[in-house]
């Protein structure tokens, strides 16, 4: 067991009300330093939860309701600094897996209360718009909650917790724990990395050794391009029966407009300009309680021109005459970016396994037609909970052997989850396949006809693959930004809040250093430069002239979208110190 020392280092890391930054069992990875002959601390848990976002809290929250009275020991972990500090979606939510979960939501004080009160989606021209009709496809938004996710996952937090959850922010997982091997290897909980680790790699006087978190069945819910499942596809062979995944980059900022500007209940979707034909992708503007909007644009990640430039195109985007006309006189409060799932049900991968299992956006559930997750991912963690409590529920008592969750993939085949996603199957692949305009035809006919056509499309290939030489393309000059609507990237990157102590190993690792220059700045045209939302990677000359890449790793936003597109696969995201990175919350 943990004992006093240990366990009561990692209670201290319980709280909600504000960020706080531990030293203790820090997600940095293991010091090399560490001998064989080391024993972690470790804690044994009925279910173990990685991540704080809807999925794992309606996972955690969902075993709670279904234990009762009965002693059943649930953790979870989150690699923020609280609950929602790593939190970013648009965000509208369908509230049907919400009002499951807690059917009196609104008595107990979720934060969710602006319903949405006009709809529209437009196809933008450089300086107009066309409306989209949207009847009769999942595109309508009437009974949609506009929310704050990060806002709505503290508050589940808290639900969690007075149920019994062991909730512990500022710790994430490095390590997956594995016992037997072959076809009897089963995972049996993390291990949470070491903190104190210098910029050399060598301990410092602050050196505090990781623990281990061992349980009954270690449920995953790390939201998109997780480091956790990725390590686990591979050595599980998760995506044996599936296609490739697919992904998108969103970038957000959050404003507050002037009140005769402000319509409370707003919702704006669009497509188009300044997008080229060939990206999959548009906008998204929100119109919240309090004068606030939040606003941003999505970019599918299989583009193929290495100098486009997400983040300079959202703030392109900004100067749209409709668009700009709600932000004159306005302030730019926050800033984010993250990568998201777009792959679908064709990319799912194998959903459980013996000792664990995936949720939310770990899993890929998100619905690209309605450009929605939130309820998918409540679902699926309320889905998977009940697959692992009746697994529980089969062991005799003592037993404390990893049990094997297969449950959750028939009980989610014969729910509404699947339906949700089986319905928009073919909508990511076919602007993938066919374009912007073959993309909005077929993907309109597959709405109207709820998915019912004869056949399921494939993606093509992999977003990292899709990215072309430099030398077939031209450079793209983009607008420079003017300080009021559009803003350079490092006075956003400043409004993400985001922080890391300094010296720690980059927690962004090359697995070849020689490829950054000899592959991606001399054929590629140096696309990290560009595709990174955050100014973490930059070509500098060393003392020689020669060129290197400098990763600038205190910039991170964790959005994940370098471990996707680096045509070569060879950046890690991995964890950095516990409670580092950025602070959303209101995102």
């Amino acid at each position: 067991m943990l004992g006093a020392f240990g366990r009561s280092t990692l209670l201290a890391g319980r709280h909600f009300a504000q960020p706080r930054y531990l030293s203790h069992f820090s997600p940095y990875p293991a010091s090399e330093e560490r001998s064989t002959s080391e024993e972690r601390f470790s804690d044994d848990f009925d279910v173990v939860i990685v991540g704080g976002g809807p999925s794992g809290l309606s996972a955690a929250i969902r075993l709670k309701q279904l234990a009762g009275d009965k002693d059943l020991r649930v953790a979870l972990v989150e690699k923020g600094a609280s609950i929602g500090a790593h939190i970013l979606s648009g965000a509208v939510m369908q509230p049907n897996a919400l009002s499951e979960l807690i059917p009196d939501w609104k008595d107990k004080g979720a934060p969710v209360s602006v319903e949405a009160k006009e709809d529209y989606l437009f196809y933008f021209t450089e300086k107009g718009k066309f409306t989209i009709p949207t009847w009769g496809t999942p595109l309508q938004n009437h009974g949609n909650y506009l929310i704050s996710l990060g806002q709505l996952c503290a508050w589940l937090g808290e639900q969690a917790e007075e149920m019994g959850v062991e909730v512990y922010p500022s710790i994430a997982g490095t390590e997956v724990l594995y016992e037997g091997e072959g076809a009897d290897e089963k995972v049996v909980g993390i291990a949470t990395g070491d903190s104190g680790i210098g910029k050399d790699g060598k301990r410092t006087p602050m050196f505090t050794e990781g623990m281990e978190l061992r349980a009954k069945c270690t449920i995953f819910a790390e939201g998109c391009r997780g480091s956790l499942t990725k390590q686990l596809s591979e050595r599980l062979n998760l995506r044996a029966d599936c296609q490739d995944p697919a992904f998108g980059i969103g970038l957000k900022e959050l404003w507050e407009i002037p009140p005769e500007k402000h319509r409370e209940g707003l919702v704006m979707h669009s497509m188009g300009w300044p997008a080229p034909s060939e990206i999959y992708g548009g906008s998204f503007m929100y119109h919240q309680a309090n004068n606030k909007v939040a606003i941003g644009y999505v970019v599918g990640l299989d583009y193929k021109n290495p100098y486009y430039n997400p983040y300079k195109m959202f703030q392109q985007f900004k100067h749209h005459p409709y668009i700009a006309d709600f932000l004159e006189g306005g302030t730019c409060l926050k800033y984010g970016a993250r990568a998201l799932s777009e792959g679908g049900l064709q990319s799912l991968p194998k959903l459980h396994f013996p000792g664990g299992a995936l949720i939310g956006d770990t899993a890929g559930f998100l619905n690209v037609m309605k450009i929605k997750g939130i309820h998918n991912a409540i679902k699926s963690g309320m889905l998977c909970a009940e697959s692992v409590f009746e697994n529980l529920e089969k062991q005799e008592e003592g037993d404390t052997s990893p049990i094997h969750p297969a449950s959750y993939e028939t009980k989610f085949k014969n729910s509404w989850l699947y339906k949700d996603i089986w319905e928009v199957r073919n909508v990511r692949p076919a602007f993938s396949n066919y374009g912007q305009v073959g993309g909005v035809l077929l993907s309109g006919l597959s709405g109207f006809l709820k998915g019912n056509l004869p056949f399921t499309l494939s993606h093509p290939e992999t977003d990292h693959e899709a990215t072309g030489l430099a030398k077939d393309f031209k450079e793209i000059e983009y607008p420079k930004p003017d300080g009021k609507i559009s803003f350079d990237l490092l006075t956003n990157v400043s409004r993400s809040g985001t922080n890391h102590n300094e010296d720690q190993p980059a927690h962004l690792r090359l697995r070849d250093s020689s490829i950054p220059v000899e592959h991606n700045l001399n054929k590629l045209g140096a696309p990290e430069e560009r595709f990174c939302p955050a100014g973490v990677y930059e070509y500098v000359e060393d003392e020689q002239g020669e060129k290197r890449l400098q990763i600038n790793f205190s910039n991170c936003v964790h959005c994940k979208t370098c471990d996707i597109k680096d045509q070569k696969q060879n950046i890690d995201w991995t964890p950095p110190e516990g409670g580092n990175g950025p602070l959303y919350m209101e995102m």
